[in-house]
């Protein structure tokens, strides 16, 4: 049986794959990020950080796999952050450093970059590897002042790539996208599957835990 394995604390990607029919093991990696990407250089494109990113976390985690599971598997690394004017934006951290990102982006747009690192794993070893990115245009609204305050202490933006949702409280300030959603949740489906079939998968073997 062909498990799947989500190198990711993301409640939204775990959301969007089981919505998707999929039950996966969620296993966190541990990358130092900032080391990732000051390996890249100060000029390194959006879609090549996050992708570099979402590699370095699918292959640590690749490294300390259970034995179980690194029988028949495939991880998933991801990483997302939000470009605006030409400037990568990844989790705020604090409220100050949301607040300050959501005054420069209200009421225009942004680019969620999503990397996606597949690693195809079979008797413990990693016989493929597949990475690529995905962008979503995002339209942010003119959020109110009393508005962006009660978001900031609902301690959502915080921690989540740009400083909003699309699928939690920050979905009210979000006006349209253009694009794949489940992208900007951090998982995009359409290039997961073509991931996946690269690695001779199909959703359908993976759904409900069901093997190809």
């Amino acid at each position: 049986m062909t498990r799947l394995v989500l190198g990711s604390a993301s409640a939204g990607r775990l959301k969007v794959l089981r919505q998707a029919g999929i039950e996966p093991t969620v296993v966190v990696s541990g990358i130092d990020e900032d080391a990732v990407i000051a390996q890249l250089g100060p000029h390194a494109a959006p879609a090549d950080i996050v992708c570099a990113l979402a590699q370095a976390k699918a292959d640590q985690i690749v490294s300390d796999l259970d034995p179980s599971l690194a029988t028949d598997c495939v991880v998933i690394g991801c990483d997302s952050m939000l470009e605006v004017d030409g400037k990568l934006i990844g989790k705020p951290g604090s409220a100050e450093s949301a607040r300050k990102q959501w005054r420069s982006m209200g009421g225009r747009s942004g680019i969620l970059h999503t990397g996606h690192a597949v690693v195809r794993v079979i008797e413990g070893a990693a016989v493929q590897k597949e990475t690529e990115s995905a962008c979503t245009t995002v339209y942010f609204a003119d959020i109110a002042a009393s508005d962006l305050e009660a978001y900031l202490a609902s301690g959502e933006p915080l921690h989540v790539a740009g400083g909003f949702t699309l699928d939690g409280l920050g979905g009210w300030f979000v006006d349209r996208i253009k694009g794949d959603p489940s992208n900007v949740i951090g998982v995009s489906l359409p290039l997961l599957r073509g991931l996946l079939s690269r690695l001779g998968l199909s959703p359908a073997a993976l759904w409900s835990g069901r093997g190809s």
